[in-house]
């Protein structure tokens, strides 16, 4: 009966919650307060806390999630879809952040800043959003320290990628970017599948897109990699992709 009662208060919890094992006899897809590693140490009754505060929503490929300058008062945590951020040069150029799929969350600097945001969050795809109370999650991260260490620890994370991305820009060439990229990027097999356009992955490395199809096209050339559609890239020469 308890069960019964309970089940609804995940978003997004289709077909029954077993307090076992988090899952149900039809597969039922876990919700995003599961999947995101903010929240992996909770227990059932904690996650129940936390969707209490939680709403959910769906955007559109194209559609905006929140825009710089708009008060930060939530933390939104991807359920399904990819989410691109993005910032703008006061010359109107845009800066692509990151792209963000599911477990991943956004607009945590309101959570510790009382100050309007400061990037961009776009729907690459058909996404839904878990929209989370930053004050109410606050009151949480008290209570449950667990949550502020791990949003500490990702925010730790992307701090050294912005520093590594940093520093590439600043000190190496395109083509070194270019191949850095592409190891950083690719599985144990060697095959890169690119979350975001190219026009995207471009602006993120700080480089045009006919600049780094160029230079795709001349490491094909040269038999380091093998292009595949629009997404798909195949290392064959990690070594030479080194040592450019």
């Amino acid at each position: 009966m308890i069960r019964e009662r309970v089940k609804d208060k995940l978003p997004y919890n289709q077909g029954g919650w077993h307090m076992d094992c988090g899952c149900n006899s039809e597969g039922r897809q876990r919700t995003c307060i599961e999947i995101v590693p903010i929240f992996s140490t909770l227990t059932y009754d904690e996650m129940i806390e936390v969707a209490g505060i939680t709403n959910s929503r769906q955007y559109e490929k194209g559609e905006m999630i929140y825009m710089a300058g708009d008060k930060g008062e939530s933390l939104f945590v991807i359920h399904k879809g990819k989410v691109k951020i993005t910032r703008f040069s006061d010359s109107g150029k845009e800066q692509v952040i990151r792209v963000l799929g599911p477990g991943e969350f956004m607009g945590e600097l309101s959570l510790f800043v009382h100050e309007p945001l400061t990037d961009n969050a776009e729907a690459l795809e058909y996404t839904t959003v878990c929209i989370i109370d930053g004050e109410k999650l606050k009151g949480l991260m008290v209570k449950y320290p667990t949550i502020a260490l791990k949003v500490l620890e990702e925010l730790s994370k992307r701090l050294g990628k912005a520093e590594n991305l940093i520093e590439h820009l600043g000190v190496h060439d395109v083509e070194t970017r270019i191949a850095e990229t592409l190891l950083d990027l690719a599985d144990d097999r060697g095959e890169v599948l690119l979350k975001m356009s190219k026009g995207d992955l471009a602006s993120h490395i700080g480089m045009s897109q006919e600049t780094l199809s160029r230079k795709l096209s001349y490491f094909q050339e040269m038999g380091w990699i093998k292009l595949i559609g629009h997404r798909k890239i195949i290392i064959l020469d990690e070594e030479s992709l080194r040592y450019v």
